[in-house]
C-alpha cells in the first residue's frame, strides 16, 4: 500500500485527508492489511462456523435463559385507561391517509 492508495481510499469514503494526515493513516492501513493477510493465510476447511465468535470460550459465552412466561397477562387492567379499544387492542386515530 502507497500514499496514493490512501488518497484513493480517502477520496472514495469521502474524506479529505491533507499529505500529513494521509501519511499518518498509511502505516495504520498497513497494519490493518497485513492482519488480514494473516488471517486470510489461516487454514479453515475443516472448521464449522460459529453461531457467535464468542461461543467458543465458555467463560465469556453468555448462557442462554429458558424462555418461559415469568409476568401474567394485565391487558385488562392496561386497557382500563385507553380511550377507545376493540377486542383488546388500542384504537387511534388515523393518522397517515
Amino acid at each position: 500500500m502507497k500514499l496514493d492508495d490512501v488518497q484513493r481510499i480517502a477520496h472514495l469514503s469521502k474524506l479529505e485527508l491533507n499529505q500529513a494526515e494521509a501519511e499518518a493513516v498509511l502505516p495504520q492501513l498497513q497494519a490493518i492489511f497485513s492482519l488480514v493477510e494473516e488471517m486470510q493465510a489461516v487454514d479453515t476447511t475443516d472448521l464449522e462456523p460459529l453461531a457467535h465468535p464468542i461461543l467458543f470460550l465458555r467463560d465469556l459465552a453468555q448462557p442462554l435463559r429458558v424462555d418461559q412466561i415469568t409476568e401474567l397477562n394485565h391487558r385488562a387492567e392496561n386497557m382500563q385507561s385507553a380511550p377507545a379499544q376493540h377486542d383488546g387492542y388500542f384504537l387511534v386515530p388515523k393518522v397517515i391517509e
